[in-house]
C-alpha cells in the first residue's frame, strides 16, 4: 500500500481526471465574467420615488393650503436600465389634484422606458362655510362665515378659502348653516335699482356730457344696464356707484 510505485500511479491517475476539471472552469470563468460584464445598471426604484416626489411638490406649491402626496407602490422586480435624468411628466387626461397617474419617462443614451405611477394630492385648507343660516339678498359680514379645515380635493370646484371675496357680496340664494360657499352661491351688491332716477355720463376725447334717466333693472357695478333718457329713448350702459351709469360714446 506503501509501495512508492503504486503512489506514482495514483498521482499520476488523479491528474489525469483533474486536468480536463480545470481547464473547463479556466474556459467557464471569462466567459461567466463576460456575461456579468454585459449587464446593464439596473434603474433604482428609490430614485424614481424621489423623483416623482419632488415634481408633485414643486407643480403644487401654488395651491392653497397644506399639500401632502402620497406614491404608489412601484413594483420592486421592474428591471429598468438605469437612467441618467428622470423626467417625470402629467400623462394627457391627467391633473395634479386627488387621485391621479403621473408617468416617468427616461430618453438617456440606451436607455428608453416610460412608466405610470398611482398618487394621490391632498390639498388641506380653511373652507369657507356658513357660521348661521343666510337669507336671499343679504349682505355677508365677517359674523357669517367660519373657517373649517378640509380636503379641497374632496369638494367640488371652486371652493372659496379667500373672505374678501365673501364678506360684502349679497346671498344670491337661501343658505342653510354649514354650506361651503361658491362663487355662483354669491353676487355683488347692486348700486344702482330698478326705477332709480341715475346720473348719464358720456365721456370722449375732451368733452362729458351728463344728463338723467331711469333705470329699468338692478346692477352690480359694472354690469350693462338699459336706462330710459329723458327723451324716451332706451340706451345701455355699465352701472357705477353713486347713481351713475357710463355710456360709452
Amino acid at each position: 500500500m506503501n509501495d512508492p510505485a503504486n503512489k506514482k500511479i495514483m498521482t499520476r491517475y488523479s491528474i489525469l481526471i483533474l486536468c480536463p476539471i480545470i481547464l473547463a472552469l479556466a474556459s467557464f470563468t471569462p466567459a461567466l465574467a463576460s456575461r456579468h460584464k454585459n449587464v446593464p445598471p439596473r434603474q433604482e426604484i428609490s430614485l424614481i420615488n424621489n423623483a416623482i416626489e419632488n415634481f408633485l411638490y414643486s407643480n403644487t406649491a401654488s395651491l392653497p393650503g397644506h399639500v401632502t402626496v402620497n406614491i404608489g407602490q412601484i413594483d420592486r422586480h421592474l428591471v429598468l436600465p438605469e437612467c441618467a435624468q428622470l423626467e417625470p411628466f402629467i400623462p394627457v387626461g391627467n391633473r395634479l389634484w386627488g387621485k391621479t397617474s403621473i408617468g416617468v419617462r427616461c430618453n438617456s443614451g440606451s436607455a428608453t422606458w416610460t412608466i405610470y405611477v398611482q398618487a394621490e394630492i391632498n390639498v388641506m385648507a380653511n373652507v369657507l362655510h356658513t357660521a348661521r343660516p343666510i337669507a336671499t339678498g343679504q349682505i355677508i359680514t365677517n359674523e357669517d362665515i367660519a373657517p373649517q379645515n378640509i380636503n379641497l380635493t374632496q369638494l367640488p370646484e371652486g371652493i372659496l378659502t379667500d373672505a374678501s371675496l365673501i364678506v360684502g357680496k349679497v346671498a344670491a340664494t337661501n343658505l342653510p348653516a354649514g354650506q361651503p360657499l361658491r362663487p355662483q352661491m354669491l353676487r355683488a351688491p347692486h348700486v344702482i335699482l330698478r326705477g332709480q332716477t341715475v346720473n348719464l355720463v358720456v365721456q370722449g376725447r375732451g368733452f362729458n356730457i351728463q344728463s338723467e334717466g331711469q333705470a329699468l333693472a338692478d346692477a352690480a357695478d359694472g354690469q350693462v344696464i338699459q336706462v330710459r333718457n329723458k327723451s324716451g329713448r332706451i340706451i345701455s350702459g355699465l352701472a357705477r356707484p353713486n347713481s351713475t351709469v357710463e355710456i360709452r360714446p
